[in-house]
């Protein structure tokens, strides 16, 4: 499928209609789905509706915006009015929200075309999208692994090219990680750049909403559009909001002098030798478009982890006690009285990574633990972020992997947890510090898996990161390359 550029071209020359480049993607979801599980829901009538609306507006003269008529997916853990919100959970099974995300709705004000809500691990918990209570998506490039997570439906989804642009959710790197497992480019914005109003919580400190594409260009329009003060989420930023694809330059030099660091913490034991190889490569790329390569030290980075792994659930704790079978949701039947409708509603109705991080964070938060465990990792988070402003004394933009390794098997660590969790050791400091994160493609290992590049940023420099990533993929081919799916 062509990029939203090619395509908003397409339609105001009426060389397409918005009806037909939807109904191709909704075609290719048809003829994929038996194999992929991108999707929770697929919206085919609401679809072909918002198509034949931005087709009205073209005939009768009218200026559409660049996303009019653009199919798009969305992460099944923002609310969607009149439309199932599930967060591939048994508890949320029937659950149809009366009122629209922030998200959501801007999208469907730019003329956006939304195909369906895409699957993911349940209420955002797991790095496989394995975790699902409906099914298991697969990943485009091998049908055997997994696309990552939790966002995996909508990076599995861009990748196949069953949709033009996604939007997914970033706790601890659910945007980036699923963006390098299948080798599309997905960016964590800025906490509180983009509204988490009707985002079912996961952990609300944490918690960030952003795009997915194929090209840096395609993620840059979708965050522009998604982007914005919002009354309604006491996070939300009042910034203005600048136009990220605009005035993207193929050569770094262009603007000035830029400093690249790399995080020394991110190379050695525990990273995939391939891995490691292909991104000092890419490092060494975007030195020859005029970077300035420094090694730089964040010593705190390594903590993140188990930080993470206390604040994550304390806060899920928190915010999933609502789950009780009493105003919404699944209620368990033939239950005696109102504590055995409690248990027996969330026994059944969670999964058990869900329940695992219930109880881990409810642990925590305790009597007697608070203090060792609960307000320790907010001082470990706090010595994280200080680690970020020092080195961004000294560089602009910092890079490492996405990943440690190239997308794994199915099942390969459903009886490992810890092993999961490890996964998410490059990208859960930028959550914990609310800087926004990229991951781009910047090579494939031997079994043809692609590889990812982080970039961090400063607080608020997306169109930084924007430009050392479109940088970066002008000058190679590995985001032209496609996923053939037998």
């Amino acid at each position: 499928m062509a990029s939203i550029r090619e395509l908003h071209e397409q339609l105001i020359k009426k060389e397409r209609s918005a009806v037909e480049i939807t109904q191709e993607a909704l075609d290719r979801i048809q003829a994929l789905e038996p194999k992929l599980h991108s999707f929770l829901h697929v919206t085919a009538q609401q679809a072909l509706e918002q198509a034949s609306a931005v087709d009205a507006k073209i005939a009768a003269g009218e200026e559409i915006g660049i996303l009019a008529g653009i199919p798009v997916g969305i992460k099944d853990n923002m609310c969607t009015k009149g439309i199932p919100t599930t967060c591939a959970s048994q508890i949320l099974k029937n659950f149809v929200p009366p009122y629209e995300s922030t998200v959501t709705q801007k999208l469907l004000d730019s003329g956006a075309v939304m195909v369906g809500k895409t699957n993911l691990d349940e209420f955002a918990m797991g790095g496989s999208t394995e975790n699902s209570a409906y099914h298991i998506t697969a990943n485009p490039w091998d049908l055997s692994r997994v696309p990552g997570g939790s966002s995996g439906g909508s990076a599995a989804a861009v990748a196949a090219d069953e949709c033009v642009v996604s939007i997914g959710s970033d706790t601890g790197g659910s945007i980036r990680q699923p963006a390098s497992f299948c080798g599309v480019v997905g960016m964590k914005p800025t906490y509180g750049l983009v509204s988490r109003y009707g985002l079912v919580a996961f952990a609300s400190s944490l918690d960030q909403i952003g795009p997915f594409g194929r090209s840096v260009e395609d993620s840059a329009i979708l965050l522009s559009a998604i982007a914005g003060h919002d009354p309604k989420d006491s996070t939300s930023l009042k910034v203005p909001i600048p136009d990220y694809a605009a005035g993207l330059k193929p050569d770094l030099r262009a603007r000035g002098r830029l400093r690249i660091g790399v995080i020394k913490e991110t190379f050695g034991e525990g990273l995939d030798s391939v891995v490691e190889q292909t991104v000092t490569k890419a490092i060494d790329q975007l030195q020859s478009l005029g970077a300035e390569i420094h090694i730089i030290s964040c010593p705190r980075f390594r903590y993140g982890v188990p930080s993470y792994y206390i604040i994550a659930p304390s806060e899920a704790s928190a915010n999933l006690a609502r789950y009780d079978g009493v105003k919404y949701g699944y209620r368990a039947p033939d239950v005696d009285n109102l504590l055995s409708m409690y248990t027996r509603t969330r026994s059944t109705g969670f999964g058990e990574e869900v329940k695992r991080r219930i109880m881990i964070g409810t642990y925590a938060l305790s009597a007697g633990y608070y203090d060792a465990y609960y307000l320790k990792a907010q001082k470990v988070r706090t010595l994280i972020k200080q680690d970020f402003e020092k080195a961004f004394e000294q560089v602009d933009v910092l890079a490492c992997p996405t990943v440690p390794t190239t997308a794994f098997k199915a099942g390969e660590k459903n009886t490992d947890p810890l092993s999961m969790y490890l996964l998410d050791l490059m990208t859960i400091p930028a959550n914990l510090a609310g800087l926004p994160g990229l991951s781009v493609p910047c090579g494939f290992d031997d079994n043809g898996l692609p590889i990812g590049l982080q970039l961090i940023g400063k607080v608020l420099r997306e169109d930084q990161l924007f430009q050392v990533a479109y940088a970066y993929e002008q000058s190679t081919t590995w985001h032209l390359r496609q996923p053939q799916i037998s």
